[in-house]
């Protein structure tokens, strides 16, 4: 629920802070406690909202106790009493109809609540004047003050409900300088409790709202971080296949291309070697097939399916004119760490072959340490400038796929000094 808070009346720096009693400022109201909203349109639950049924059980219970004490007592006569109990069957239909709509408003309607809070005091004040114990219903009226008005006007009210009755009847009744005393002295408590209470009802209220706009706040933080999340995964995912679509899939298609020119240029010339030509497409196509499906099932490469790493690094080199060279003890890795290996052997390889010139002569060197693995392919052909920046996916892709795996990518070349990609990964030093 949100309600006016006991407000101050309105000034340039305090539309939405109330001096407690006593002069001390409240807490800030904030705004998002009065418009709090989840996704999906429902209202932020609050203990406010969820209590005041309580509010009603506590002045059905008052107004209850005050008409037993009205219809009790003694003095004045039975008629009086009876007149008392009367108006006091009034408040419950006001309250009903108009007084819990106006408390339970998700908007403040300042004019609708002195409106009810005015109805309300007339309706208490005859029988208040008429009968001394009606003044118990205040403990029922005070709160709903602090609860529908702004500050000063709830201190207004809860003064007139307080002394106005007292007043009224001393004057009605002319009681004794005894009776007077006890009934002044119960007037001035009850003031005094009044404003302890709404200044508890205030801070009730307002660490209810401020809760509100937190937990609506915390809400929508965990569904801006969720998106966020879903949106850096997505990404990451796009990444991840845009580099196994570039190291297996592109470069097989720009292998069939190179095989298709080759072919036509010796169709006419050289039958045998564009026969040997066409074999090595169909080899190629196939292979990128396999490579298409292991990439759509989320499986191991069609190059490491059944193979050892060296086996299959064999098998690439090989493709591509080149050697391989293995140094230390061959053991079973992981497989994230074997595929970095294959993929940056397959980017080197394919580069070499696009960029390094005519026939560059390439070896490929897999080293195998206790806690490292090193991959090295090396080439003789025209080399570049590495200081120079390049356009492409494949080298960028190469020493991300490194860093993954806490490793690292180091490209040295030279105009005319041919190139040397290497890669080395931490591995286990024992058998994975």
């Amino acid at each position: 629920m949100t309600t006016s808070a006991a407000r101050p009346d309105p000034a340039p720096d305090e539309a939405r802070t109330g001096p407690a009693p006593g002069g001390a400022r409240t807490a800030p109201v904030p705004d998002e406690a009065r418009t709090a909203r989840v996704p999906g349109g429902a209202r932020a639950s609050n203990t406010w909202e969820l209590s005041f049924r309580l509010w009603d059980s506590y002045f059905a219970i008052v107004w209850v106790a005050t008409l037993v004490f009205v219809l009790g007592t003694a003095h004045p006569a039975w008629h009086v009493r009876l007149a008392a109990g009367g108006l006091l069957l009034l408040l419950i239909p006001w309250y009903l109809l108009v007084g819990r709509p106006v408390l339970t408003a998700d908007a403040p309607d300042e004019r609708r609540a002195l409106g009810y809070i005015a109805g309300a005091v007339l309706l208490f004040l005859p029988p208040g004047v008429l009968v001394g114990e009606t003044r118990l219903m205040t403990f029922a009226l005070i709160p709903q003050c602090f609860i529908a008005l702004r500050l000063r006007r709830a201190l207004t009210a809860a003064t007139v409900i307080n002394i106005a009755p007292v007043a009224g009847w001393a004057m009605l009744w002319r009681p004794s300088g005894q009776d007077l005393f006890f009934n002044t002295v119960f007037a001035v408590v009850t003031l005094v409790f009044s404003t302890a209470l709404g200044s508890w009802i205030i801070r009730i209220m307002e660490q209810s709202l401020e809760r509100a706009a937190l937990i609506a706040e915390l809400d929508a933080g965990r569904h801006e971080i969720a998106r966020l999340s879903a949106a850096h995964g997505a990404l990451a995912e796009r990444e991840r296949f845009s580099r196994e679509i570039h190291d297996t899939l592109a470069q097989g298609f720009t292998s069939l291309l190179m095989l298709v020119q080759a072919v036509e240029a010796e169709l006419d010339r050289d039958l045998p070697q564009a026969r040997l030509h066409l074999a090595l497409m169909d080899e190629t196509a196939r292979q990128n097939l396999a490579e298409a499906r292991a990439l759509v099932s989320g499986g191991t490469p069609a190059d490491l399916d059944g193979a050892t790493l060296p086996d299959a690094l064999r098998r690439l080199a090989a493709r591509h004119g080149a050697s391989l060279d293995v140094t230390g003890p061959v053991r079973p890795l992981p497989a994230g760490t074997e595929v970095v290996i294959l993929r940056s052997c397959q980017e080197a390889l394919a580069n070499a072959r696009k960029h390094a010139g005519s026939s560059p002569a390439i070896t490929v060197t897999l080293a195998y340490t206790a806690d490292s693995l090193a991959l090295s392919v090396r080439d003789d052909g025209r080399g570049f400038d590495p200081a120079v920046p390049v356009g492409g996916y494949g080298l960028a892709g190469l020493r991300a796929r490194a860093a993954e795996v806490g490793g690292t990518a180091l490209v040295r070349s030279a105009p005319g000094d041919g190139t040397t990609v290497i890669v080395c990964l931490p591995v286990p030093g024992s058998d994975a």
